[in-house]
């Protein structure tokens, strides 16, 4: 079932149906939600992917700050739905899962990557960062940076291992933009060196990881950060995320909850960034 409750908050809530069936073998839902709102042309609202044992209405409550006009949709896409076996064991889908085998050997592959970088296995280049050494591999670097492949095949040519210098990057960070480019990278470590990704995946022209640096800053702008995202998006050319921090100050109001950091902002900010700015509030003007 889903249900909606909307008052200042959009909350949007997903059980099952009150059943003994239900009750002795609750699902454990993969699933996203987004939500349309029809009267305006933009990007949909869409929650991170959850993974949820759903017993209840309380099991999974979404709520959306933001003032919807007119009608709006809700959409869920359930990515998988499991259940476990009334006298225990592990769940399993109840969809037929026709790429389980292929999912099967990504994983390893990726499990086997994550221990070659985790415990410096067959490595063979050095990476030198403001506060540490990490080590990697040079095949898997240049696969996943033009910038990477460049200098491999230019300076490091013939050689059987390489040094390279980066000094504007933790330790820290650079071991979260390798395990990114493993295919490992754990959630926390993302979020936590966010920045540092981003002007990695610009440095190295890494273009998924920039574009997963974008959609994670439009999940969570709020009054506290949206000047700092919108100056971010100017300086990285993140088109969508200069258009959501832009939407968030003057279509929905909040560009009086940031007037004291304004000051400051614009004593900074790029000139054609305030010329927008203004133009945002000419626009609001002519539509009062």
């Amino acid at each position: 079932h889903l249900s909606v409750e909307k008052s200042r908050h959009l909350y949007v809530r997903l059980f099952p149906e009150p059943s003994r069936h239900s009750k002795e073998q609750p699902p454990i839902a993969t699933f996203v939600l987004r939500v349309y709102n029809v009267a305006v042309n933009r990007r949909p609202w869409t929650s991170p992917v959850h993974d949820r044992l759903l017993r209840s209405s309380e099991d999974y409550v979404w709520a959306i700050e933001t003032t919807f006009f007119g009608r709006f949709m809700i959409d869920v896409e359930f990515l998988d739905l499991k259940v476990a076996p009334v006298n225990g064991g592990e769940p399993s889908s109840i969809w037929p899962n026709e790429g389980s085998m292929q999912n099967q050997a990504i994983k390893g592959a990726l499990a086997c990557l994550s221990r070659m970088l985790d415990e410096g296995l067959h490595t063979d280049v050095t990476i030198n960062t403001a506060n540490g050494t990490v080590r990697g591999h040079r095949a898997i670097l240049a696969e996943r940076s033009p910038v990477f492949e460049r200098m491999f095949m230019e300076e490091f040519k013939g050689k059987e291992s390489s040094t390279i210098h980066i000094e504007d990057i933790s330790v820290e960070a650079c071991m979260a933009l390798l395990s990114y480019l493993y295919g490992g990278i754990k959630y926390e470590d993302f979020r936590e060196h966010r920045i540092a990704l981003l002007r990695a995946s610009e440095k190295f022209e890494i273009r998924d990881l920039k574009e997963a640096c974008e959609e994670s800053f439009l999940e969570d702008i709020d009054s506290k950060n949206v000047l700092e995202r919108l100056q971010v998006a100017w300086l990285y050319e993140l088109i969508r995320l200069k258009k959501g921090c832009l939407k968030y100050l003057f279509d929905f109001g909040k560009i009086y909850d940031v007037r004291e950091d304004l000051s400051v902002f614009f004593q900074h900010v790029d000139r054609e960034l305030m010329i927008e700015m203004f133009q945002e509030v000419l626009n609001l003007s002519r539509m009062a």
